[in-house]
């Protein structure tokens, strides 16, 4: 695959250049699949993940052997210029606008919602573009400002919910939290669909431990917790920590 390749080895020389010069080098935002390939390489420096938040989807790579303070990120509050007569604006409308201005998807990170205004976080080099050239999304007209605080929300774990399943397999929980069938669940293994701790899923009989954080993509995440429980014909109740 070209594009698994090139990005191998464009992770490879920034790990390298941080190491032989001593200095922190950054990606641009790395999605889950990209992070499931920077996990399998064998680089020359350390490297962390941060994308603005904690429990970011889309993230950073720094390489350093040192300890990193900062990155190269920035969040943009964009909200309705009058919210009374605003349409109600989804992630996917969010996106198209960005990208309508020609942005490249790697320069952008998360996007949150929250009453209908969007949270982005994206690289600082694109940011004052963003800010003066983003003006509607689909009928609605938006103003955008740079944002030093982001709201409490993004960083709280979610509280736990429980669950019944028969096996702590990846499919089963999958399909118990998102309410699909095992079929449905396994096939979004098959399409390399469902990750665990950023790394991608390839058997759906793998099992979940304690403190797994899982994702799948166009359904969300969310952390299995503990097993809390067994039910009397012994199917499992598990804790879930769910992200909305």
């Amino acid at each position: 695959m070209e594009n698994e390749t090139l990005l191998k080895k464009r992770l490879a020389e920034l790990s390298h250049r941080a190491f032989e010069r001593s200095y922190t080098t950054y990606s641009t935002f790395l999605n889950l699949q990209e992070i499931s390939i920077l996990k399998s390489l064998k680089l020359d420096s350390k490297y962390n993940l941060f994308g603005g938040y904690e429990n970011a989807d889309r993230c950073v790579a720094s390489f350093s052997n040192d300890e990193v303070y900062s990155y190269p990120i920035v969040c943009i509050k964009i909200e309705p210029l009058q919210q009374k007569f605003s349409d109600k604006l989804t992630h996917r409308d969010f996106l198209g606008a960005l990208m309508n201005l020609g942005i490249e998807r790697e320069m952008l990170g998360d996007i949150k919602i929250l009453n209908n205004e969007g949270y982005l976080f994206c690289l600082d080099k694109i940011s004052q573009y963003i800010v003066d050239n983003l003006s509607s999304i689909k009928h609605t007209s938006v103003k955008c400002k740079i944002i030093d605080d982001i709201p409490e929300l993004f960083n709280q774990i979610p509280d736990e919910e429980e669950y019944i399943v028969s096996s702590l397999r990846i499919d089963t929980v999958v399909s118990a939290v998102f309410k699909m069938s095992r079929n449905s669940a396994s096939q979004l293994i098959n399409q390399e669909k469902i990750f665990i701790n950023s790394k991608t899923v390839y058997k759906d009989s793998i099992q979940l431990k304690e403190g797994d954080v899982v994702s799948v993509r166009g359904y969300g995440k969310f952390i299995y917790s503990q097993t809390v429980n067994e039910t009397r014909k012994h199917k499992m109740v598990v804790a879930i920590r769910l992200y909305r």
